[in-house]
């Protein structure tokens, strides 16, 4: 799903029309990574939570030369699923039939 599946469906179930949903999407991005550029985390009930982490700098290696280099301290991203949502993604996955997991 990208960005123009989630204004469609949006779109669909709430009415507006597809400008104003588009609008509404790109101002809940926005708030999004806004919030997280400031270093904050951002927690959607029943979703998960996203949130910045620091790496260390570390040392690597260039592949195509084998040159030990290092690579600069850097932020990123992470997001813990909940468990509401972690629960729903599992039983979409069970067996009907038997109720065990598939792998």
């Amino acid at each position: 799903m990208n960005k123009k599946n989630i204004i469609e469906a949006i779109h669909a179930r709430v009415g507006f029309s597809k400008r104003e949903t588009a609008a509404i999407v790109d101002r809940a991005f926005e708030l999004l990574k806004t919030a997280l550029a400031e270093g904050d985390s951002v927690m959607i009930s029943a979703f998960g939570k996203f949130s910045v982490r620091e790496k260390k700098a570390r040392k690597g290696r260039n592949p195509r030369t084998g040159e030990t280099i290092t690579l600069p301290a850097r932020k990123v991203v992470t997001f813990k699923v909940s468990g509401v949502l972690k629960e729903q993604i599992n039983a979409a996955h069970r067996d009907r039939d038997t109720g065990e997991a598939v792998f």
